[in-house]
């Protein structure tokens, strides 16, 4: 590699890093996006634990270690969502055209802003297991298939923010943003085995929940969580984290592309 593109990597990556830190600063700086990301799974987790989970009957030996995965994959999901909502924001307020202006790496704003998200996932996920952890949930299984567990839902959410940062970069809208992602998410959380075990389903609605991809996801981070061997959900996942991400990726970039 010559030195000119060792020149070009290193001040890419240091405006990468500086992107990073921006989005970051702006959890310390407005409090109530820290809200927004953990507020809302707690309470989901808190409401299904203990209003709902009496009365839905899972082969666990309580709902709290059913219900748990399936919530942590939904807010981590959720958590690529907040990706299209921020960049729509800057691209409505008009930052997104001052940062073309500036002499730094094209592609560091929406890279930046990925992996501060992802960074963000990854500290709600520890929060979620901690609060779960007080109210009874245990991982059964090895140090390794603990970890596993919560990264099943970080890996699928990585694409699927690929896809929210294209619908973000691609409407001008933030609240056009919220009303797509809200269409898109509802149905594919709700219509799968992350609160309900997928047999107590009508027969029509099972064979559509057990195609659903999020519900791969589920099973194959609530499998790692009980100690169980994933089998072909964490397989089939895999594939469609590989699938997402060959669709997100040349999206985003298309999207930005656009916008440049």
């Amino acid at each position: 590699m010559n030195p000119g593109m060792m020149t070009r990597l290193r001040w890419g990556m240091n405006d990468v890093a500086v992107m990073v830190a921006r989005n970051l600063l702006r959890y310390v700086r407005l409090p109530e996006n820290i809200v927004n990301v953990t507020v809302s799974p707690i309470m989901f987790l808190l409401l299904f634990t203990y209003v709902l989970g009496g009365a839905i009957r899972t082969t666990t030996p309580d709902y709290i270690t059913f219900v748990l995965p399936g919530i942590l994959v939904q807010t981590l999901l959720f958590g690529g969502f907040g990706t299209a909502l921020g960049l729509a924001q800057d691209v409505q307020s008009g930052l997104f055209d001052r940062y073309r202006s500036l002499p730094m790496a094209r592609s560091a704003v929406i890279v930046g802003r990925l992996i501060a998200d992802l960074l963000a996932n990854i500290f709600v996920a520890v929060l979620m297991i901690t609060i779960g952890t007080l109210i009874g949930f245990r991982f059964g299984g090895s140090v390794l298939q603990s970890i596993g567990s919560p990264a099943v839902g970080i890996l699928f959410a990585l694409p699927a923010a690929a896809i929210f940062a294209a619908v973000g970069l691609t409407v001008r809208s933030v609240e056009a943003v919220n009303v797509i992602g809200f269409t898109l998410i509802f149905p594919i959380t709700f219509v799968s085995s992350a609160f309900v075990p997928v047999e107590s389903m009508p027969g029509w609605l099972q064979p559509v929940a057990d195609a659903n991809p999020f519900t791969l996801a589920v099973n194959a981070s609530r499998s790692l969580a009980l100690g169980d061997d994933p089998g072909a959900d964490l397989v089939r996942v895999l594939i469609w984290i590989a699938v997402l991400a060959a669709i997100g990726v040349p999206l985003a970039v298309r999207a930005y592309n656009r916008r440049g």
